[in-house]
Order: structure tokens, then sequence, then C-alpha cells
């Protein structure tokens, strides 16, 4: 018997954590993340983390619980959700799946693995056509300008031999030991959402985002460097730029971030097919909808 596994994704703003907790709360689950920055201590603003008094009305797994100074990624993340959610099925609880980070959560739920190995990521030398003639299908699969998803895609190439489109292919060989169904959120109006996510850093600024990043930004690793709301910050923080522009050059990224997610779980919708629900943010019945979705499944 497959663990049914509940997932919840979407965009940023687009109210997948109150979601998951609404629905945790109804089917007795508890939320395990799926954010590739809210593992890391601290940024709790940035990443816009569960507030307290949402962590208190549902138990949380995987927030927090790596040093920012730590490189992390999905082949360490993986091994840990799947504990996670093996954890709560054994206490006869419902594990839900939340988060935006795409990759994370096909990890999990397609049961992917990884070669193992130290692989060297930081391959500048890397260039899209170098990749396109030592794996043309992964190349087809990333933008010319993507140099972080191209370097990665020839390290592994030139660390272990075998092509990412190989890779991918090998992992998926070992069965899922999870029955999983999706549920995406999405907005037909994209400007809503984007009104959110700019209501969003409005109200992390409020809370104290320059000074979190101000903390973090000397001493956080270079995967946690990465993390939107820090990042754009650091200009405004030497004094190389108002604070006027760095607000809206932030504002910009998460729209275009969201933009960037919004396409993943769409082509992952359509992949999964009748085990994804596609849910409006504008839609005053959502809640019921995803109950219904999820008391289905068995």
């Amino acid at each position: 018997m497959r663990i049914p596994l509940l997932i919840i994704a979407g965009p940023t703003a687009s109210g997948k954590t109150a979601l998951a907790i609404a629905l945790s709360e109804a089917l007795g689950g508890e939320v395990v993340s799926a954010d590739s920055m809210q593992v890391y201590c601290g940024m709790d603003i940035a990443t816009a983390k569960p507030t307290a008094e949402e962590l208190a009305r549902v138990p949380h797994h995987l927030i927090g619980v790596v040093d920012p100074q730590v490189r992390f990624s999905v082949a360490q993340y993986a091994p840990m959700a799947h504990a996670a959610i093996a954890n709560i099925h054994a206490r006869k609880k419902r594990p839900v799946l939340c988060g935006g980070t795409g990759l994370y959560i096909q990890a999990v739920a397609e049961n992917l693995t990884f070669t193992p190995g130290k692989i060297p990521h930081e391959s500048t030398a890397a260039t899209w056509e170098q990749l396109n003639e030592a794996d043309p299908a992964a190349a087809a699969k990333i933008h010319p300008n993507d140099q972080k998803r191209i370097s990665h895609a020839m390290a592994l190439y030139q660390a272990t031999g075998v092509t990412l489109s190989e890779q991918n292919a090998r992992s998926r060989q070992s069965p899922t030991p999870y029955k999983s169904r999706m549920i995406f959120l999405n907005a037909r109006d994209r400007q809503l959402l984007y009104d959110r996510i700019d209501r969003r850093v409005d109200e992390m600024l409020v809370s104290g985002l320059l000074e979190e990043a101000r903390e973090n930004l000397q001493v956080a690793g270079t995967t946690a460097n990465q993390a939107i709301g820090h990042k754009e910050l650091q200009g405004y923080l030497r004094d190389e730029c108002s604070l006027e522009e760095t607000v809206m050059r932030l504002k910009q990224e998460t729209r275009r971030y969201a933009k960037r997610q919004l396409s993943w779980f769409r082509r992952q919708a359509r992949e999964w097919e009748e085990h994804c629900i596609e849910l409006f943010i504008e839609d005053k019945n959502m809640l019921q909808q995803a109950l219904e979705f999820a008391e289905d499944m068995t």
C-alpha cells in the first residue's frame, strides 16, 4: 500500500501555507515544507515562513533545519522529506507536502534518485553550446542564459560521465512509495497575484526585512544568499542605490520568480493529469474544492 501524499503547490503569495494549514486541521495532517529557502535557519521574513501562531496550529517539518552557511540541495532534501513523510504516516497522520520549489516536490513525489559524490556546481566555464554537444536533450530544456542550470548539467556530466538526461531517466526507475495528488494554486487574473506579491513585500519591510538582511548577508552561505528578499537588498545596504529603487527591484524579481513557478507547475499539472486539480485564488469556495479533492484520496 502506497502512502497517500497530498501536495499543495503554486507561486509565491498564492496562499499555499494558509490552505495547507486549513486542510491539515480538517484532515488530521502535518505539513512537510518543500521550499528551498525555508529550510534554512533565520531568513524568516524573507522566505515568508509560517508564523509562530501558524506553527502552533499544525506541526511543520523541514523549516529552519539547515545552517545558512551550509550548501544545501535537492539531493540532501529528498531523503529528509521521505523520512518526515514516513514518520507522519506511521503516526496515522496525513502528510501534506507544501511549497513552491518545483524540483523539491518532483523529487519527493516521483522518488527521484541522485548521483552520489561531490559534484562541482561552480563550473563557470560550462556553456550552453558545450552542454548541447554533450547532452542535447537536456540543453533543449534549458534557456541559453540560464547559467546556473547549464553549469550544473555540465558539472554532473564532467564529474560522473553520465548526462543529466540519463540521470533523470535512471532516477525514475525506482517506484514511488506514494499515491500523490496535487493541488495547483493559480490565478485567473495575473495582476491579482502581482498585487498580492507587492503587498507581501511591503509587509515584510514593515516586519523588519532590512534588519534581517543586514544580519544574514554577512554570514549566510552561497546558496542561502540567493534568497529573494535578501540578495536584492545588498545594493541598498552598501549605499549603492536608494530604498525606493531597491523595493521596486525586489517586487519585480519576486514577480519574475512567480512566473517561473507558474510555468513549472503548469507543466507538472499537465503531466499528472487526473492526479492534479487546478484551483484559483479568486474562488471563494477554493477551500471546499480542496477538501473534496483531498477527502477522495484513499
